[in-house]
């Protein structure tokens, strides 16, 4: 069990979500936000930068918007389900922009994007998952 599901089933009141996959969906935005900003590095590092800017400004969306998703869901006092719903789909969308792009680079031998699409994928899913709870 990761210390987020611990410290959501320690809240004392209800919400609107399963702990787990609510868990499971604020880890994987963490993981992504932190994959996308290691490529994001590793893009600055490539020989032909230039080439590589829509993916670096792709990565930091992501990333932004992952950490934004994961602090805003995170906290579950005075729950707003509108917000959650749009910090969610904003998520969604910044995951797969980023995921398409990092896919593209990775088919071209950039390992760094090709790991990064992968957890843009599998947060994006998560994502959807959370959404699709919601109703």
């Amino acid at each position: 069990m990761t210390k987020t599901a611990e410290m959501l089933r320690t809240y004392p009141g209800e919400f609107g979500f399963d702990a787990d996959q609510l868990a499971r969906a604020i880890d994987a935005m963490v993981e992504c936000a932190s994959t996308c900003n290691q490529c994001a590095d590793a893009c600055l590092a490539e020989d032909d930068v230039a080439a590589q800017v829509t993916c670096i400004r792709r990565n930091l969306d992501c990333a932004d918007a992952c950490t934004a998703a994961a602090r805003i869901l995170g906290r579950q006092t005075s729950y707003e389900p509108a917000m959650t719903r749009a910090i969610l789909e904003a998520c969604v969308e910044a995951c797969r922009l980023c995921g398409d792009e990092c896919e593209r680079h990775g088919e071209h031998g950039m390992e760094h994007c090709a790991r990064c699409a992968e957890s843009c994928r599998a947060c994006e899913q998560q994502c959807r998952e959370l959404l699709d709870a919601m109703g």
